[in-house]
């Protein structure tokens, strides 16, 4: 037996608690190696192609579902919420992969924790959406948070601190969207019409800076894709194996990640405050998170 066909077995003896754990571990892995491989390729290429090809290799990637489940992924009642994500998700990559050419890995990961409080905020003020004092405390201390990273006024406000906050905000946008399709919608079929959606728009940015890749840089783009597609599968699927409160305060791992590859390659030192402002988003929108978890299995116990 081989070493992966003996970790085969364990995972798919252990609980599925213990499953989604793992599976979130994983994509926390995915999405920094993803991060850092970006950086490296955005240094030398556009980060609008660099974004193209993610897309268009992270499509690739899903070839393995089709063979196995055929078309049954692209089957959907929601095509609109699809293209609705699909646009305003290709502002935020574009935004994110040209933010983090620009400013340090760990503040990067610290601010896109914010995502989830933007979701939240959008919720209220769109959709209408009721909440008591405790999530609205909760919301402002994790834009307290934001500010400890930003430091309005102490440090530069930069332009690649303001597009991943920008990406935070359309990321939210595609959080609350997401979070309406995920009662019909499989994470298979999420992930297949991002990046049917993604890639075309992504690719029309992508033409206007057009530069020819290296075979070596076709390497690193293949990666970003794959880790990309493997990380969002990974992360959806975290969420179907255990309750989120068991698996989401495992992403705040993606901020020692970051620190540990931006210190190792880029020298970079990690940044006290990205480290603390980091820490009170994070704790904000996981007690968001446990908060709705909470309510949800109340009123459907109540139904």
């Amino acid at each position: 037996m081989t070493a992966v066909a003996a970790m085969q077995g364990v995972f798919a003896r252990s609980s599925g608690t213990a499953q989604g754990m793992v599976l979130m571990l994983f994509s926390t892995v995915c999405f920094v190696c993803m991060q850092s491989m970006i950086r490296y390729v955005g240094e030398t290429l556009p980060p609008f192609e660099v974004a193209f090809f993610r897309n268009l290799f992270g499509l690739v990637a899903l070839t393995p579902i089709f063979l196995r489940q055929g078309l049954r992924p692209l089957k959907t009642r929601k095509l609109h919420l699809h293209a609705a994500r699909g646009v305003i998700q290709s502002s935020g990559m574009l935004a994110f992969f040209t933010g983090v050419t620009l400013i340090p890995l760990a503040q990067t990961t610290a601010l896109s924790f914010s995502a989830p409080l933007f979701a939240t905020l959008l919720a209220i003020l769109v959709l209408g959406e009721r909440v008591r004092i405790r999530r609205i405390t909760a919301l402002a201390l994790g834009f307290c948070g934001m500010l400890l990273v930003v430091r309005p006024g102490f440090a530069e406000l930069n332009l690649g601190t303001i597009l991943i906050i920008c990406s935070s905000l359309t990321w939210g946008t595609a959080i609350a969207i997401i979070k309406s399709m995920s009662k019909t919608e499989s994470s298979a079929t999420l992930t297949v019409y991002m990046g049917l959606f993604l890639t075309p728009i992504t690719g029309v940015f992508a033409f206007f800076v057009w530069q020819n890749p290296s075979w070596e840089q076709l390497g690193w783009l293949f990666a970003i894709g794959c880790l990309g597609t493997l990380g969002h599968l990974s992360f959806a699927q975290s969420f179907r194996k255990a309750e989120s409160t068991a698996v989401l305060p495992l992403d705040f791992t993606r901020l020692i990640w970051a620190s540990a590859v931006g210190f190792l390659v880029w020298q970079e030192i990690p940044d006290a405050w990205a480290w603390i402002g980091g820490s009170v988003i994070f704790g904000s929108a996981t007690y968001i998170a446990y908060r709705e978890a909470r309510l949800a299995r109340a009123a459907k116990a109540a139904a």
